[in-house]
């Protein structure tokens, strides 16, 4: 039977807050449970439709056995036969009208609760060949449910009741529509801390676990679940003790952050007064207030990729002026840095079928950022036209990710001559000493960024790629996400050239990946001498706090002990000790 027994699941924690509610489980077919529970005068009803929704999913199987038949063969056709017979079984549908008329369940939850009670028991076999068949127990749980919902499924976009979404994964673009007022919390089964799934976690302040492992299994929807996003826990029908101790747990948490708010207006300054710049990262205009309510000094971190996204053609210079010169409006005089596109070719309209990299085996190695805009001037030249004729309206620099030589960036810088020439013969106005950066996420850029930081303004580190591609650790994959540590010696020794390029050359080094926003890594930061930060909005008090709360000496000594390590986990494990005993309540 599938348990109503507490069951906890650890993951990883991309985004903080605590929820307690009901579970919304999402699967590949999208079919989603709308309601738990019917009027107890509506159970006969329910069990009627029931019975239509089995006989309707049974007359779809047998034409799928028909088809096959004529097919491929009646013996593979045999599959779809046991699943007509097991849907027709007189016993599975007394238990499903058992719980109908016993506990005034909603068909669809009854269906979910027998099936996946089924499934789970398959799974726990020692049999291989036993616990593939659960397989075939959801294909059956879905077409009923199909059967069932009809046009009444759930769309994410258009909820009616707060909810904790539960799925395998969610892409972005599926996270980027979410509404807060409606999805409390979300948890995957998928996904690490840097995907873009956890990153718009960050950005719509919606707590959430990814990578938790399978456990769409042990649940269904309107089960009660927490999602604990500080510790990365999901607890499946929590017991009394433990929904009384999280609710506790929730009031600290709000507490702390109320505590926090107070910071908004203080410096980012240390013990022994020296000034960090924290900035925040923003994907979308609109969340250009949440930097703002949070004291952030400007934005240091403006994706730009949002404009491309889920379109049929690609965005036009107006619209980009348009999205730039709403985050400068309301930022005022503070400096905003707008990365330019940092995307692969299979997300453009323009890209379908003409440039010939429909099939890149290893995207991440390739045509992506300015390999890719530097393949489509227009393009490139569109967005650069954007950004210097927004220049002429606020504090504004531009940044190109990706780079991984010296000319990749030259060529960069000569594209951007040459528009800025094409706007001086229009007269058009912008601002001619428009600061100009690069990211340094390659560990090539890494290696040479004594002569990059000859040719720029300033770097920002983006250590969630830099960290992937020193390791060779996919980002988003679960089953490496072992290797992946920002904490790894390889990677603070490339931390430590880059500050050093910087410093001898006189220009801002800033980060801006993720590792800038968790706080066990602040201590450290500051001590290899970083003194600008860009992090997701609502991380920014967590690190004034631990900004306010060190002096560089003592930072200093941190990053030396850390220097002195040898592997990744120790590394990790000191800063996280260094860090709780800085600020408790940041770090379990």
């Amino acid at each position: 039977m599938l348990s109503n027994h507490m069951d906890i699941k650890r993951g990883i924690p991309v985004a903080p807050g605590v929820v307690i509610g009901p579970a919304l489980v999402v699967d590949t077919e999208g079919y989603r449970i709308p309601q738990k529970f019917v009027d107890r005068k509506r159970r006969e009803a329910e069990i009627e439709r029931l019975g239509q929704a089995l006989k309707s999913a049974a007359r779809e199987v047998r034409a799928t056995q028909e088809a096959i038949n004529a097919k491929i063969g009646e013996k593979y056709g045999a599959i779809f036969a046991a699943h007509a017979l097991l849907i027709e079984d007189p016993e599975l549908v007394r238990e499903i009208e058992e719980l109908i008329r016993g506990k005034n369940h909603a068909a669809e939850y009854a269906v979910s609760r027998v099936m996946r009670r089924h499934a789970k028991a398959l799974e726990g076999l020692d049999s291989g060949q036993f616990s593939a068949r659960s397989a075939d127990l959801f294909d059956i749980e879905k077409a009923i449910l199909r059967n069932l919902l009809g046009s009444r499924s759930e769309p994410l976009q258009h909820l009616k009741h707060p909810v904790v979404v539960l799925a395998h994964d969610l892409s972005p673009s599926e996270t980027a529509t979410l509404d807060p007022q409606m999805v409390h919390a979300f948890a995957t089964e998928a996904g690490g801390r840097t995907s873009h799934t956890a990153i718009m976690a960050g950005v719509l302040e919606i707590p959430a676990v990814v990578g938790l492992g399978r456990f769409l299994t042990d649940v269904s929807g309107g089960d009660e679940v927490i999602v604990d996003g500080n510790r990365g826990v999901l607890i499946l029908n929590p017991d009394d003790e433990t929904r009384e101790h999280y609710e506790k747990v929730r009031k600290r948490f709000r507490s702390f952050e109320k505590k926090l708010v107070a910071l908004r207006d203080l410096p980012a300054e240390t013990k022994d007064r020296v000034r960090v710049v924290l900035m925040g990262n923003i994907e979308f205009p609109q969340e250009i207030k949440h930097c703002l309510e949070r004291g952030a000094d400007g934005v240091g971190l403006y994706r730009t990729e949002f404009l491309y996204l889920n379109r049929t053609t690609d965005p036009t210079e107006a619209e980009h002026v348009d999205a730039y010169l709403t985050v400068l409006r309301t930022l005022g005089p503070k400096p905003v840095v707008i990365r330019t596109l940092d995307l692969g070719a299979d997300k453009f309209a323009s890209a379908q079928g003409a440039w010939g990299v429909a099939d890149e085996r290893n995207p991440f190695l390739g045509l992506r950022s300015v390999r890719l805009c530097l393949r489509n001037l227009a393009l490139f030249k569109t967005q650069m036209r954007a950004i210097l004729r927004a220049s002429a309206f606020g504090d504004v620099r531009i940044m190109f990710p990706m780079v991984s030589t010296l000319l990749e960036l030259r060529q960069c810088k000569m594209i951007l001559a040459e528009v800025k020439e094409d706007l001086e013969d229009e007269g058009i106005p912008f601002n001619r000493k428009l600061p100009v950066g690069t990211m340094i996420e390659v560990p090539s850029a890494a290696l040479i960024a004594d002569q990059l930081a000859r040719e720029v303004s300033f770097f920002s580190i983006g250590t969630n790629d830099l960290i992937q591609y020193t390791l060779a650790a996919d980002r988003t994959n679960e089953a490496v996400s072992s290797l992946y540590s920002p904490g790894d010696p390889a990677v603070l020794r490339l931390l430590e050239m880059v500050v050093r390029a910087g410093r001898d050359h006189n220009i801002e080094v800033s980060v801006c990946g993720e590792m800038s926003g968790e706080p066990m890594y602040t201590v450290l930061l500051i001590g290899l001498g970083l003194r600008q930060l860009s992090v997701t909005p609502h991380n920014i008090p967590e690190i004034k706090k631990i900004v306010r709360s060190v002096s560089v000496t003592e930072a200093d000594k941190v990053a030396r002990e850390a220097m002195e390590m040898e592997t990744g986990r120790d590394v990790n494990n000191y800063l996280r000790e260094i860090t709780r005993r800085i600020l408790p309540e940041v770090v379990g």
